[in-house]
């Protein structure tokens, strides 16, 4: 979690380093903070609050300075204060450190710290590293001898922006676990957490590698590992636009994206295709002799990423053949999972940064399985680490409740089956051909949906008083319900569940009661009569029923009290248009209640602890 900009050059360091964390703060907004070294002194600001606070503390007290150093934070360790708020500094304040990550190992060296006299005023993990810093850089003069002992001395996560003044023109960065780009510009340099931060400036970057640091001057950039030695690191130009990272006239960054996704879907599609409409792999080691030995396959995420592998699961066993799996990375590790080398991971990660999910792309490959990364974010740290990885091309995502990112997802888990099904000849050409055509014909059809945003609008109008609520599926539709459900509670604040359709009188029927919204999604053909039943049997315990179902279905009007058509697609591949129309009813429902619908209370966009 969190954001740390830095910043190096002839301009305006604050000015450049509020401008970057104002496009992190989807990453953490609980508190924020600069450090700028102007004149040899280390002057430090930061506030409790979202960055406003410390933009405002700034234009009434500016602070000069070509060089400096800035974090906005998600809560940790210790509460939101202005104490907590990153930059930590040691005590004379020649040293300030912004830290993303956790320490693990914090409580034994504060404790050894303080016996050797320091002091400690915050409640943070944090605070060890400039102290530790302060101790090593007084046994030499060589500041990234010091660096190097503290960072042989921490255990856990960590991307580090560091300041000191014994060396004023230079920027020390570092990371584990934890991502960190430098951005190279013409006499000005810069780190930031992400990308977005960067692109108003420069579009070339260094992504930095666990256990390395850099060192930044204006007009240099040297990366070594912990022993100091050279790494010659390739030079990336990121292919996003300024625009991509910016509302462009909507009022909120969730909604931009909801109406970005036709685009994205199209893009991760064309990637992919050949003229034939044939789909492409050619960059993954997965040909027919590397399938065949496949007898297992693992579909690994958090949050949205794993309902998005709900619907890759399906896919893979409706359309390949293959028997699949889906289970939460935070679980995964535990459960001690049959793993070997005829095992297939699949990671999915918006950011490709999710420490979960990294942390089981480890313990996959320690155990001789093949990895397959699904990411949204080039260079991130689990497409580097995997095997094999799939991007998709959704462009930059900055709300926190992830919409387009989920759908490009899903549609890739479809090409991927597809292309599975082929290899296995498994598919007909007949049946591959057209799935792929209703895949293509899926970016007219989610902006078809997008269109009738008013009318969902008005009802989320009629729920957003309700503290609780239901959604209903069965088959591919539960696996919509999971994330329809989780996009409420995001964005929306309402308690809401997930349940399968069939489940109700098993329990969960207790629970309906009058007035009560149910969303009953109702997508596939061979399932929707009984799905009418589960709708009856909610009405006439009073619920308020909302349906969503393909157009053909008009029987659903007779019995729900509003009905969302989406238009008709092949039962298989419905999920992804049947999503699109609840991201919206959960933005509604979020904007109707004068919630901030892209920074949620408590969440941040990339989960990078565990």
């Amino acid at each position: 979690m969190c954001g740390i900009v830095g910043y190096i050059g002839d301009n305006n360091a604050s000015e450049i380093i509020l401008d970057g964390l104002e496009k992190l703060e989807y990453r953490g907004y609980d508190s924020a903070g600069i450090a700028v070294n102007y004149n040899q002194e280390l002057i430090i600001r930061k506030k409790e609050g979202r960055l406003k606070v410390l933009d405002e503390d700034l234009k009434s007290n500016p602070i000069a300075g070509n060089i400096a150093i800035g974090h906005t934070r998600w809560a940790t360790h210790g509460a939101p204060s202005d104490e907590n708020s990153h930059p930590h500094f040691n005590l004379d304040k020649s040293i300030a450190v912004v830290h993303n990550g956790i320490i693990e190992n914090y409580m034994d060296i504060k404790k050894e710290l303080t016996q050797l006299g320091y002091n400690f005023f915050s409640e943070t993990d944090t605070e060890v590293i400039p102290h530790l810093l302060d101790f090593y850089s007084k046994q030499s003069d060589d500041f990234f001898s010091a660096i190097q002992k503290t960072l042989k001395k921490v255990k856990g996560a960590y991307a580090l922006g560091i300041l000191n003044t014994k060396n004023p023109d230079t920027i020390f960065c570092a990371r584990k676990d934890s991502p960190l780009v430098i951005g190279k510009g013409t006499n000005e340099n810069f780190i930031a957490s992400d990308v977005p931060a960067l692109l108003k400036y420069t579009k070339e970057v260094y992504f930095l590698e666990n256990e390395e640091i850099g060192v930044i001057t204006k007009d240099s950039i040297e990366i070594f590992d912990l022993d100091k030695n050279v790494i010659n690191r390739d030079l990336h130009t990121i292919e996003w636009s300024m625009d991509q990272a910016t509302k462009a006239g909507y009022p909120h960054f969730m909604l931009k994206e909801i109406h970005e996704q036709p685009q994205g879907i199209r893009e991760t599609l064309n990637r992919r295709l050949d003229e034939n409409n044939q789909i492409m792999f050619d960059d993954i080691n997965l040909d027919k002799s590397n399938i065949d030995s496949i007898t297992n396959i693992y579909i690994i995420a958090c949050g949205t990423a794993y309902n998005a592998g709900l619907q890759g699961k399906f896919a893979l066993q409706k359309i390949a053949g293959i028997k699949a799996d889906a289970d939460i990375a935070s679980e995964f590790r535990y459960s001690d999972p049959f793993i070997d080398e005829n095992t297939l991971v699949i990671l999915v990660s918006q950011s490709g940064e999710t420490l979960d999910t990294l942390a089981a792309l480890r313990e996959a490959k320690s155990k001789g399985a093949t990895t397959l990364a699904i990411t949204n974010v080039i260079g991130s740290s689990i497409a580097r680490e995997a095997d094999n990885v799939i991007y998709t091309w959704a462009g930059p995502e900055i709300a926190v409740a992830s919409t387009k990112a989920y759908t490009t997802q899903v549609v890739v888990f479809y090409m991927l089956a597809l292309y599975l099904a082929d290899i296995k000849e498994n598919i007909s050409k007949e049946n591959y051909s057209h799935i792929v055509d209703e895949l293509l014909a899926i970016p007219d059809k989610v902006q078809s949906i997008i269109e009738t945003e008013e009318k969902i609008k008005k009802i989320a109008e009629k729920i957003k008083d309700n503290t609780n609520g239901f959604f209903l599926g069965r088959g591919l539709d539960y696996s919509i319900a999971t994330e329809a459900s989780l996009k409420m509670k995001e964005v929306a604040y309402m308690h809401t569940e997930a349940f399968a359709s069939g489940e109700l009188k098993h329990g969960t029927i207790a629970l309906i009661e009058e007035n009560v919204p149910v969303v009953a999604i109702a997508t596939q053909d061979n399932l929707f009569e009984k799905s009418l039943s589960n709708i009856k049997e909610v009405k006439a315990r009073g619920a308020y029923v909302i349906g969503v179902t393909q157009i053909s279905n008009r029987t659903i009007e007779e019995v729900a009290d509003e009905v969302i058509f989406i238009p008709e697609t092949d039962d298989l591949i419905a999920g992804i248009t049947a999503i699109v129309p609840l991201q919206l009813l959960a933005y509604y429902v979020s904007i109707l209640r004068g919630l901030d619908v892209d920074k949620p209370r408590n969440l941040a966009k990339s989960v990078t602890v565990e």
